[in-house]
């Protein structure tokens, strides 16, 4: 079977070991994470778990199927598929000298990112986009020297309006 990225949100109670439970299946079922991001999300007390993983569709399915079941998941989207908006954050540490600075403010600039923190022998960067420009910037920065990465994962989500099921369309 392919082994694919699979990109799997799950809206969950926001308490105490709901991370560590959801960590554990997939552990349990072999499957290391690509990366997870958690945060809050549009309902009060519910947060929203991003999960990226590797697999066959068959058994990121199986795992979907397994998340419903965990205590305090309340609902679980395999969102992998070409219409998703996906972002990540990254922060890059680069060294820099007087006559290194300039071209390095060059190359964020050219990717839209921010220079957010100067230092006499470094800059941070910010940058927020797909996989692919961080991987890009990424590259070009590291003929300087990389002090430090920071990033957040994938986060993502469906284009369009959803509409969430339990909300009335208020014709009464």
């Amino acid at each position: 079977m392919v082994s694919t990225k699979h990109i799997i949100t799950a809206l969950v109670a926001d308490r105490p070991g709901v991370l560590s439970r959801v960590a554990s299946l997939f552990r349990r079922r072999g499957f290391n994470i690509d990366s997870i991001a958690v945060g809050a999300s549009e309902l009060p007390e519910v947060s929203r778990m991003t999960i990226v993983v590797n697999g066959s569709a068959t058994l990121v399915e199986q795992v979907r199927k397994q998340l419903d079941k965990v205590v305090d998941v309340i609902k679980v989207t395999d969102i992998t598929a070409p219409g998703t908006i996906t972002r990540e954050l990254a922060l890059i540490k680069v060294k820099s000298s007087v006559s290194t600075r300039s071209e390095i403010m060059q190359i964020v600039s050219i990717f839209r990112a921010k220079i957010v923190d100067v230092a006499l022998d470094s800059l941070t960067v910010e940058v927020t986009g797909d996989e692919a420009k961080i991987a890009s910037l990424y590259n070009l920065l590291k003929e300087f020297g990389i002090r430090e990465v920071s990033r957040t994962g994938i986060i993502g989500m469906m284009r369009g309006v959803v509409v969430p099921s339990d909300e009335s369309d208020g014709r009464g």
